[in-house]
C-alpha cells in the first residue's frame, strides 16, 4: 500500500471525492486506491455495523485520517523508533503526531473502525496509537515500504506486525542464556586485550559487541535453511571487531591471536610478506541448529574497508554453483554475510557497485545479509559530515531492500532482526541489511585520541555500561538470570583466556595457514625462478581440435545469425583451410579444449558477449525469433560449463567479484575484460591490494585471468594504454603473469596454461584490438596439437644470425609495425624477437636467443611513452643486458589524441628501431 498521508494531510476534500468516485466506479481510481477503499469500507461496516452511506462525511474523513496514521507509522515509524543507545535521536520530522493527521487529543478515546487495519476493530485511537508506537517506535525501526514489490511487503507487515509483542519477543530462556553467553564472550576478550596489551592496535569491538550474538544467530539460522548438506556463511568485514569475531564467531584459537600480539609467530621463510592480524581471514565448522553445522569462513581483507564486499559475493557464488550441482538446496547453501561501517558504507561507491549487481543474471547470489555496525562516526568524521542521506544505509534503496534499525544496547532485538533478516533472504533470494546503531567505546584505535575531535559524543560514551552489562541489567529485573551467574560466567571466560595467554607466551606459535582446499586439488603454491622457465605441454589430440573446429565454424540448422557473424564465420573457415586461425577463433578453441576436460570457464564484462570489437561473438541471437544460443554448448554431455555474463558498467565491483570467484574455484578459468585496458584503473584497489599481492600476504592461490585492450592507434589517451607499466611494477616472488601476445595459437596455449600447472597464478593479458582481425595475430592449427606449449619468447623465423647485426625485441602489436618496414626495407641484418611473457621473464630462453645472435646491438622497442611501458622494468630488472631504447618520448600522457600526431610518431619509433 501506497503511503496517502501526505495527501490526506493536505486534501481531505480530496480524499472524499476519491472515495465518492470509488463507489460510484472502483475502477475509476488507481489499483493502490481500490485495494485501500474496498479494505476501509470493509473495516467500517465490521466496525460499525453500518454502511459507509450512512456515516457523515465528517467522520468518514476522520477514519481516514487514522488510517492514514496507521499507514504513516508504516512508512515513518522508524524515524521515531529508539535506536540511538546513548542519547535522543535527531528529530527528522516524521509528521506523525495528532495534528499532522487533523485529529486532536479529543479524538483518542474515541473508537475507530480503521483500527481494523492493525487487527483492532473499533479501537480507540489511544490504543491503536500505542500499538503503533510499540510495532513501529521501538528499539527496531523497520524500513521497508518503499519496497515495490507487494508479496515481499505484505510479508514483512506480517512479520512485523504479528510478532511477539513481550519484552522478551518470547524467547526461551535458553536462547536468553546463549544470547548472554555469546555477549559476554565478546565483552570479556575485549576487557582482555585491552588490560593485556596496553596501548596495542586492535580495532576493538567495544560498544559493538553484539555483533557476535548476531553472528552466531544469523549461523544458526543458515543451518536451517538448508535441506541435507552443510551449510555455508561467508563473511566479509574490515578490521574493527575482526579479532573478536574470529576468535568469538569463528573459532581462532584465542592463543593464536595472543602470539601475533606477543610477536612470537614463527613464519615458514617460504610465506611470503604476511600481514597484520586484524587483516587476516580463518575458516572452521560451527554448530547450526542441533544436529546441523554451519561452515563459516572469514576471507582475509585489506583496510581499504568496503573492498571485501564483492569479493565475498564472487566467492558465495563461485560456491553456489558447486553446491548445486546434484542439490536442491540452491541459494540456501551458501550465505553471504556482509559486515559494513556506518561510514565506509554511507562513502563507498564500490558497495552501490555491488548492491546495483544484486539482482543481475551473472552476479547474484541469492541476496547478501549487510550488517552495519553503526559507530555513529567514521575515523574522526561526524555523520553529520560523513553523508547526504538520512541513514548510511541509503544504498538499500537501490534495489529496494529492507532496512532494520536497531538499539545495540538490545540484543534481543538485534536477534529478532538478523533472524528475520535471515528469513527474509530466505524467501525472497534478495539483498536485506541491519542496521545496528552503536558507537564506538575508543578512537579511531586504542592509542588515538577521540576527544580532539568528539568531545560531546564521548563524554556521553564514557559515562554508558558496555551492552553486556545493560542486558544483564534487564535480565535481572525479569528474573531470567541470578546475579552470580553472571560472576561465574565473567570469571570462567577470563580464566580461559589467562590460560591460553600463558600458553602463547612459554610457546612460539606456528602460523599455518589454511591450505586444505589447495591439496585438495592437488596444487602447491610455486615461487622459484626455474619452474617459470617453460610452460608445460598443453595441446589437445587432433581428434578433439577438429571435433571443436567443426562445432565453432558452424551454427546450429535453422538458426539465422546477422550477415556480419556468417561472414566473419566464412573468414575464419577460409583461415582454416589454410591451417590458420584468427585471435577470436585461437580463444573460443583454448575454452571449448578446457570444457572437454570437465573444467569450467567464466568469462565476464562490459559486453563480452559480443566483444567490444566485435570479434568473439559468444552468444549470437537469431535475427529472426531473437533467440540468444551459447557456441560452446552442446561439445559432449560432461563437458565444463561456459558462462558468459555482460556486466554492469563497473570495474571496480565487477573485477572484485571475479576475483572472489576465481579464489572459491580452483578448477574454473575466470576471466575478467575490460572494455579498454585502461578501465582498469578504475579497479586499481582490487589489482593492488588483492590481485598482485594476496599470495604473499595471505597465502591466497587464484587464477584471474584480465583481459586488457591495449595497443596504440591513435584514439586517445584514454584508449590507448593498459598502463603496462603499473603492473609490472607490482611484479616479484614470481607472483603473477603478464603477457603481450603476438598469436592466435600462443594466446590458445597461455590461456589452458592458467589451468595446466600444478599452482594457479594470476594473469594479465595485453590483448589486441585492430589486432583481432587477420592478417595480424595469426596462429597455425598445427601449434595446436599435443607437444607443443605456450612460448614465452617467440625467436625471428626467418632471421639468419649471421648477418644480424641489430636485435630488435618488442611485445604485442609494434611487432607488425616492425616486421612491415623490414620486409618493404628488405633488411636481412634485423632480428626482430618477441617476448610474449614480459614477467615472470624467461631469462633461460632470452640468453640463448643472445647467444644466438652474438654481438648484435640490443634494442628495446615500445609503442609507449619511455616513463610507461615496459622499458623502466627491463632497465630495473635486467638492465646488465644493456638495452638501447626505440619508443615516444616521456609523457605525462599515456598517449596523443591526434590521429595525425599518433602516424607521425609511430613512424618515427619504427625509424628510431631501424636507424644503423
Amino acid at each position: 500500500m501506497k503511503d496517502f498521508s501526505a495527501v490526506f494531510n493536505a486534501h481531505p476534500q480530496f480524499i472524499d471525492a476519491l472515495y465518492q468516485n470509488w463507489q460510484a466506479d472502483p475502477t475509476s481510481v488507481e489499483a493502490d486506491w481500490q485495494a485501500f477503499f474496498k479494505g476501509f469500507d470493509f473495516a467500517l461496516q465490521s466496525g460499525n455495523g453500518l454502511s459507509a452511506d450512512s456515516v457523515a462525511s465528517a467522520d468518514i474523513r476522520k477514519e481516514l485520517a487514522v488510517a492514514a496514521l496507521i499507514l504513516g507509522f508504516r512508512t515513518r515509524g522508524h524515524l521515531l523508533s529508539t535506536t540511538n543507545p546513548l542519547k535522543p535521536r535527531k528529530d527528522r520530522q516524521a509528521r506523525l503526531d495528532l495534528a499532522d493527521y487533523g485529529l486532536s487529543e479529543a479524538d483518542l478515546d474515541k473508537r475507530f473502525a480503521a483500527g481494523f487495519e492493525l487487527g483492532m476493530p473499533n479501537a480507540t485511537l489511544r490504543d491503536i496509537i500505542a500499538r503503533l508506537h510499540k510495532l513501529y517506535a521501538g528499539n527496531i525501526g523497520f524500513e521497508y515500504q518503499q519496497i515495490q514489490d507487494q508479496a515481499q511487503k505484505a510479508w514483512l507487515l506480517d512479520k512485523i506486525e504479528h510478532r511477539n509483542l513481550a519484552d522478551d519477543y518470547g524467547y526461551a530462556l535458553s536462547k536468553k542464556q546463549r544470547i548472554t553467553e555469546r555477549l559476554n564472550d565478546a565483552v570479556v576478550f575485549e576487557q582482555f586485550l585491552h588490560t593485556k596489551f596496553v596501548g596495542q592496535k586492535r580495532f576493538s569491538l567495544e560498544g559493538g559487541e553484539v555483533l557476535i550474538p548476531a553472528l552466531d544467530a544469523i549461523i544458526r539460522a543458515a543451518s536451517v535453511f538448508v535441506d541435507s548438506s552443510e551449510a555455508e556463511v561467508v563473511i566479509g568485514m574490515a578490521h574493527r571487531g575482526r579479532l573478536n569475531v574470529l576468535v568469538n564467531t569463528l573459532g581462532k584459537p584465542s592463543e593464536q591471536i595472543f602470539s601475533e600480539f606477543e610477536g612470537r609467530l614463527l613464519l615458514d621463510p617460504s610465506f611470503g610478506s604476511g600481514d597484520v592480524k586484524y587483516h587476516l581471514g580463518y575458516s572452521s565448522v560451527q554448530a547450526g541448529e542441533p544436529p546441523r553445522s554451519v561452515r563459516v569462513k572469514m576471507l582475509p581483507n585489506p583496510s581499504h574497508l568496503e573492498a571485501i564486499d564483492p569479493v565475498i559475493a564472487g566467492f558465495a557464488r563461485a560456491r553456489l554453483e558447486k553446491a548445486e550441482k546434484g542439490s536442491a538446496n540452491g541459494h540456501d547453501a551458501v550465505v553471504p554475510v556482509l559486515i559494513h561501517g556506518d561510514a565506509a558504507l554511507a562513502g563507498q561507491g564500490v558497495v552501490y557497485e555491488l548492491v546495483q549487481m544484486s539482482q543481475l543474471e551473472g552476479y547474484t547470489t541469492g541476496g547478501a545479509i549487510h550488517i552495519v555496525v553503526n559507530n555513529q562516526v567514521g575515523f574522526t568524521t561526524n555523520w553529520e559530515e560523513g553523508r547526504s542521506s538520512t541513514y548510511s544505509t541509503q544504498v538499500a534503496d537501490v534495489v529496494k531492500a529492507p532496512v532494520f534499525h536497531v538499539n545495540g544496547d538490545d540484543p534481543e532485538a538485534v536477534v529478532f532482526a538478523v533472524e528475520l533478516a535471515a528469513e527474509y533472504r530466505h524467501v525472497f533470494k534478495s539483498d536485506v541489511f541491519v542496521d545496528i546503531v552503536c558507537y564506538r567505546k575508543y578512537g579511531h584505535n586504542e592509542s588515538d585520541e577521540p576527544r580532539f575531535t568528539q568531545p560531546d559524543l564521548y563524554a556521553l560514551i564514557n559515562k554508558h555500561p558496555n551492552p553486556r552489562d545493560v542486558y544483564v541489567q534487564t535480565l535481572l529485573r525479569r528474573g531470567d538470570v541470578q546475579e552470580a551467574q553472571i560472576k561465574d560466567m565473567d570469571a570462567n571466560a577470563r580464566a580461559i583466556l589467562q590460560e591460553r595467554l600463558e600458553i602463547a607466551r612459554k610457546n612460539t606459535e606456528p602460523y599455518k595457514p589454511e591450505e586444505a582446499e589447495y591439496k585438495k586439488h592437488h596444487l602447491h603454491f610455486e615461487t622459484e625462478d626455474a619452474a617459470f622457465q617453460q610452460s608445460p605441454d598443453t595441446g589437445v589430440a587432433p581428434k578433439d581440435l577438429e571435433h571443436l573446429l567443426q562445432h565453432l565454424l558452424h551454427l546450429p540448422e535453422g538458426f539465422t545469425p546477422m550477415p556480419q557473424i556468417a561472414k566473419t564465420l566464412e573468414g575464419q573457415r577460409k583461415l582454416v583451410e589454410d591451417g590458420q586461425i584468427d585471435w577470436a577463433l585461437g580463444e573460443l578453441l583454448a575454452y571449448g579444449a578446457l570444457l572437454l576436460e570437465g573444467k569450467d570457464v567464466r568469462l565476464s564484462g562490459q559486453d563480452v558477449k559480443r566483444g567490444t570489437f566485435s570479434h568473439r561473438h559468444a552468444c549470437p541471437m537469431d535475427t529472426v525469433t531473437f533467440q540468444r544460443i551459447n557456441r560452446l554448448d552442446g561439445l559432449s554431455k560432461d563437458q565444463g560449463r561456459f558462462y558468459v555474463y555482460n556486466s554492469p558498467l563497473s570495474e571496480y565491483a565487477v573485477l572484485g567479484f571475479e576475483y572472489g570467484y576465481s579464489l572459491a574455484n580452483m578448477d574454473s578459468l575466470t576471466i575478467w575484460e575490460a572494455q579498454f585496458g585502461d578501465f582498469a584503473n578504475g579497479a586499481g584497489t582490487m589489482i593492488d591490494q588483492f590481485i598482485l599481492s594476496a599470495e604473499t600476504k595471505w597465502r591466497q592461490m587464484n587464477s584471474l585471468t584480465m583481459l586488457l585492450p591495449h595497443g596504440y592507434e591513435g584514439q586517445g589517451p584514454e584508449h590507448s594504454s593498459a598502463r603496462l607499466e603499473r603492473f609490472l611494477q607490482g611484479c616479484a616472488d614470481n607472483n603473477i603473469t603478464v603477457a603481450n601476445i603476438t598469436s592466435a595459437s600462443n594466446f590458445f596455449h597461455l590461456l589452458r596454461r592458467q589451468l595446466a600447472r600444478p599452482f594457479r597464478k594470476p594473469l594479465v593479458v595485453m590483448s589486441p584490438k585492430s589486432g583481432l582481425r587477420a592478417p595480424y595475430n595469426l596462429g597455425q592449427i598445427s601449434e595446436l596439437t599435443s607437444g607443443n606449449r605456450f612460448r614465452e619468447l617467440i625467436d625471428d623465423p626467418t632471421a639468419k644470425p649471421a648477418k644480424v647485426k641489430s636485435l630488435l625485441v618488442c611485445s604485442g602489436k609494434i611487432y607488425y609495425d616492425l616486421l612491415k618496414r623490414r620486409q618493404e626495407s628488405g633488411r636481412e641484418d634485423v632480428a626482430i624477437v618477441r617476448l610474449e611473457q614480459l614477467y615472470p621473464f624467461p631469462k633461460v630462453q632470452f640468453e640463448e636467443i643472445l647467444k644466438k645472435y652474438g654481438k648484435a646491438t640490443l634494442t628495446w622497442v615500445q609503442e609507449e611513452p619511455r616513463n610507461m611501458g615496459a622499458f623502466g622494468y627491463l632497465l630495473l630488472q635486467h638492465g646488465e643486458y644493456g638495452w638501447r631504447y626505440a619508443g615516444r618520448p616521456a609523457s605525462s600522457s599515456t598517449a596523443t589524441g591526434f590521429p595525425k600526431r599518433h602516424e607521425q610518431e609511430q613512424t618515427a619509433l619504427v625509424d628510431q628501431a631501424f636507424a644503423k
